[in-house]
């Protein structure tokens, strides 16, 4: 409750400015029966005096004002609990999205991406509904149940024992239906989250579903999790449809009681002091219908916490996530110095049940400046051995060193400043090709924009375009080659001008000759720079200063091309199979 109280902040004299005039309009509508009644009941029987006809405009004057102000005040109420619950959802997505910011790979890993999309806009707006229901209702249905029930008693005890069997049922009917829909709801969103991934997979993927012709596939697929979506929500949706019904049976069931003996009364006690009479009836049903009303506000409440239980909980799931690598300990004054780097028996599992390692007893030690390879089967942990360096994923034993210290010792922020990794998964956000560079170095020039470019060998092809770099990319770099994808994005690294540059088989996309000088580039532009490259082929790497060989997490050898041309009989199989491979083309 805490958590969500200050999502309320900056928005909490919105929420009490609507309590307030909430009250106003609670007051103003219980008085008005009252007002009829007296008219009815006092006025109208003696409408020839003047003194009463007097009394009969003013009291009509007083119900018209009364009706404008619960109008003008209700409108006031809403705006104000709109714009609180406006603001409170605006926080609360504000603190899902930092906290996503903050997951390290391994706290990504648990959630999918869809699943995370669904709980930042369907779970929030369940949420928001909920506060704003909250605002809007909560405070006026209680204070009108029980004021009307009050002033229904003071008109007739007899008569309001119709609230003591009406109450309990309505209770009662919607704690069974609430306790029937909340798995329903539940399932519901897990089927929303199932349709919010097939569409992102087929709208992500669309240029593959076309050139493998699987367009009928994916309509098969997106009508099946469209259905299971509908099916699922009409499954919530019929029990629902069973509120209004019911509370409408109980509502005119009170009347027809109401009417039935409260006429009975007037007939048989008429002139009688203290008798139950015509204005103070029909008060006395208005008052039935607020209490009625006031019980179906409250099932609406209640539903509406049932529907967004299962979001309130899969938020908080998110919320509550802890970030498997923190900087909270770190010397914030430490900065990367140099691009030495030194495993000493690191080991690395992906979960902590896990049974084997992913990575086992690594032991490496590369010198600031050198040009390390790194080779291996699919599967081998080369992009995991690699992520450990600035901390994308933690070491589950020994130690990672930069610059000879432990990577716990930086911040994130001067650790990966000082560490740059080109994914594997090349990723360019809508907006200029300008600006996706300028994610490596914000204040970097257009001359050092057009050197990175030229070391990449990117510039050409910008040049190509006709607005060269101002040119728009479309979300996600799909309206670019794979190969120029990956040359923007090495162009974006090497803006940093870090101390460590990983390069996550960033050249498999670009032809061999492109490779060589992106290659030869490197060799020459940021001398000092300590570049690690993963790749699957050896002309990529041959001319390392060491190129290091992993199979199934462990290292199998260490060395020059040509120290493990002569050491090492699975680097001499990879790469003779390679130069059978290029001969045959």
């Amino acid at each position: 409750m805490k958590r969500y109280l200050n999502f309320v902040k900056g928005n909490w004299i919105f929420a009490l400015l609507s309590a307030v005039f909430v009250l106003v309009v609670v007051y103003l509508e219980i008085e008005l029966p009252l007002i009829t009644a007296k008219i009815i009941d006092d006025i109208i029987p003696n409408i020839e005096s003047m003194g009463n006809l007097a009394e009969l405009r003013h009291q009509i004057l007083l119900m018209l004002v009364y009706s404008f102000a619960i109008l003008l005040l209700g409108f006031l109420a809403a705006r104000c609990a709109a714009i609180a619950s406006l603001g409170f959802t605006a926080n609360m997505r504000i603190a899902i999205f930092n906290k996503v910011q903050d997951f390290s790979f391994d706290n990504i890993d648990k959630f999918t991406t869809a699943s995370l999309i669904t709980r930042i806009i369907n779970d929030t707006n369940s949420v928001q509904m909920v506060f704003s229901t909250f605002l809007n209702f909560f405070i006026k249905a209680p204070l009108t149940l029980i004021f009307a029930c009050i002033e229904a008693r003071r008109i007739s005890a007899e008569l309001s024992k119709v609230f003591w069997f009406v109450i309990p049922i309505i209770v009662a009917v919607f704690m069974i239906m609430a306790v029937i829909v909340v798995p329903k709801f539940r399932i519901m969103l897990e089927k929303t989250d199932k349709f919010n991934k097939t569409l992102q997979e087929n709208f992500l993927g669309i240029r593959v579903v076309k050139s493998f012709v699987r367009e009928n596939k994916e309509k098969d697929k997106f009508n099946e999790a469209n259905n299971g979506l509908y099916h699922a929500t009409m499954a919530a949706q019929k029990i629902m449809m069973l509120n209004l019904p019911i509370l409408m049976l109980v509502l005119f069931g009170c009347m027809i009681y109401t009417l039935w003996n409260g006429s009975i009364q007037i007939y048989d006690f008429a002139g009688q002091e203290g008798a139950l009479e015509i204005g103070t009836l029909t008060a006395f049903t208005s008052y039935i219908s607020s209490v009625i009303t006031s019980l179906m506000t409250f099932t609406m409440i209640f539903i509406t916490m049932v529907m967004a239980r299962a979001s309130i909980k899969r938020v908080n799931e998110v919320l509550d996530e802890k970030p498997s690598v923190t900087d909270e300990n770190a010397d914030k004054s430490l900065k990367v110095t140099d691009g030495s780097i030194e495993f000493r028996n690191v080991s690395f599992k992906y979960s902590s049940e896990a049974e084997k390692n992913v990575l086992e007893n690594i032991n490496i030690s590369i010198k600031s400046g050198e040009i390390v390879g790194v080779i291996g089967a699919t599967g081998s942990a080369k992009t995991t051995l690699v992520s450990l360096i600035p901390r994308l994923y933690e070491a589950t034993g020994g130690e990672v060193l930069v610059s000879g210290r432990n990577v716990k010792d930086y911040t994130f922020e001067n650790l990966r400043e000082g560490v740059s990794m080109v994914l594997q998964n090349n990723v360019l956000f809508s907006g200029t090709i300008k600006e996706n560079l300028l994610w490596g170095n914000r204040g970097a020039s257009d001359e050092m924009i057009e050197e990175a470019c030229k070391i990449a060998q990117a510039h050409e092809f910008i040049s190509e375009f006709a607005d060269g770099y101002e040119t728009k990319l479309e979300q996600g770099g799909v309206n670019v080659s794979g190969g120029q994808k990956q040359r923007l994005c090495i162009a974006r690294a090497l803006l940093r001008a870090p101390k460590v540059l990983i390069f996550d088989d960033s050249t498999s996309a670009v032809d061999t000759a492109t490779d060589t000088k992106i290659r030869d580039g490197l060799a020459s532009y940021l001398p000092d720079t300590t570049k690690i490259i993963i790749a699957q082929r050896i002309n990529s790497v041959k001319h390392a200063d060491k190129i290091i060989i992993l199979d199934d997490g462990k290292i199998v050898g260490v060395g020059t091309h040509d120290e493990l041309l002569e050491n090492s009989e699975i680097y001499k199989e990879i790469y003779i199979s390679q130069q059978k491979g290029a001969l045959a083309q």
